[in-house]
């Protein structure tokens, strides 16, 4: 049960759950999303860049209540300023809350979790949204 004594990240599984959940979300960004991965870093195959993941998988496991991995390295999040020069209209919303959806529906991830995390999930992604009905 998530609440005040046990955070997403616990009920997820830690660490290395979380890290597998981040990987989960990009590798099915590659395969399925790309107009999405379009908007990030790339590598030279045309995968979203290890850097990428890298910073949004320190900020995950922040986020879900871990370890402080992202904000000593990189300061607060301020999501919505260093995601302010991508276009976040409907369709691109929706394509990471898609990938994420993919990310969550593993055997791994207890359905409590998978259900709270889609709710705040979706709740983060349409703040970020900067774009009308796009």
């Amino acid at each position: 049960m998530i609440n005040a004594k046990r955070t997403p990240f616990e009920v997820l599984g830690g660490q290395d759950a979380a890290m597998a959940l981040a990987k989960r979300f990009y590798d099915h960004m590659d395969e399925h999303e790309p107009e999405l991965v379009a908007v990030h870093r790339r590598d030279e195959s045309g995968r979203v860049a290890a850097v990428v993941r890298e910073h949004f998988t320190a900020f995950l496991v922040e986020w879900l209540g871990g370890p402080p991995m992202y904000s000593p390295v990189h300061g607060h999040p301020r999501l919505r300023m260093r995601h302010m020069h991508v276009p976040i209209g409907n369709q691109l919303r929706d394509a990471w809350l898609r990938c994420m959806g993919a990310a969550l529906e593993h055997p791994s991830v207890d359905p409590e979790v998978r259900e709270y995390l889609t709710r705040r999930f979706a709740d983060v992604a349409d703040f970020l949204r900067n774009r009308p009905e796009s």
